[in-house]
């Protein structure tokens, strides 16, 4: 799955949660993850930690978009982009699982 596909997969009302095959730890503002699968590392600013704490528990997209926008002095377009972008990254990494609600 490329790129453009996962940021289609992604909805505001999607349900994102930490994968459970991962630990992580905060270093001061910011994280870093381990992916047990792959043994890989990867490592976080302050803002991708913000959400990195936010996904330990299922929200929707749109849940973590309007956390940030507390937060940050961010445009909503921008904040916008910007979770797509990460959370993209982090699906690829397989260190979040992201479920699409479906309505009736």
């Amino acid at each position: 799955m490329n790129l453009k596909q996962l940021e289609q997969q992604m909805l505001e009302s999607s349900v994102v949660v930490a994968s459970s095959e991962q630990i992580s730890s905060d270093l001061g503002e910011e994280a870093v993850i381990l992916n047990l699968k792959s043994g890989v590392y990867h490592g976080l600013n302050e803002v991708g930690a913000t959400i990195w704490k936010l996904v330990q528990e299922p929200r929707t997209i749109k849940e973590i978009e309007h956390k940030l926008l507390e937060e940050y002095d961010v445009e909503p377009e921008q904040c916008q982009s910007d979770v797509i972008a990460l959370l993209s990254d982090l699906l690829a990494a397989e260190l979040i699982v992201i479920k699409n609600e479906t309505t009736a």
